[in-house]
This record gives C-alpha cells, structure tokens and sequence, in this order.
C-alpha cells in the first residue's frame, strides 16, 4: 500500500488515536527531529557509544534522514528546510 493510501484511509478514523493505530498497522510511522535523532543515537552509537545521549552528529544525521525520506516521497524536502 502506497503512503498516500495508508494516509487516507486512516484519515477515515474518527479520532487521532484510531488514524495513528491505522497508519502504524500498515507499517507507516511517524517521527519528528528529535524522535529520528533518539533513533539514530540507538542504532548507529548503540551501547558502545562513547556518549550517553544523542549527539549533534547523531541530530544532523536524523535531517538528512527526514530530508531523504522527504524526497523520495515527492514533497521535495531538503536538509536546510529542516534546519
């Protein structure tokens, strides 16, 4: 299923609640910044990170990430507009 027919058919939901659990059933997630940054920090520094928290690094990395993916969804997005 396309992200644009995951979106409308949990726009179909009657509360935010029901179109989120709609979205997450068919596999699409939702993630700002910082949410993107956390997620990268895990992945990519994991346990044997040499810093507890996401970095700057760990920050720009989840732009270029959200810009990305922005790109590839056809809205044109790029890393200075999220700066």
């Amino acid at each position: 299923m396309t992200m644009q027919k995951a979106l409308d058919q949990a726009m179909r939901h009657e509360t935010s609640d029901a179109a989120m659990n709609s979205l997450i059933q068919q596999g699409v997630w939702m993630a700002d910044e910082d949410t993107m940054t956390a997620a990268i920090h895990n992945v990519y520094c994991g346990i044997m990170a040499d810093h507890e928290h996401p970095d700057e690094k760990d920050r720009e990395q989840a732009r270029q990430m959200i810009a990305a993916i922005g790109q590839h969804m056809g809205s044109g997005a790029s890393a200075a507009a999220t700066e």
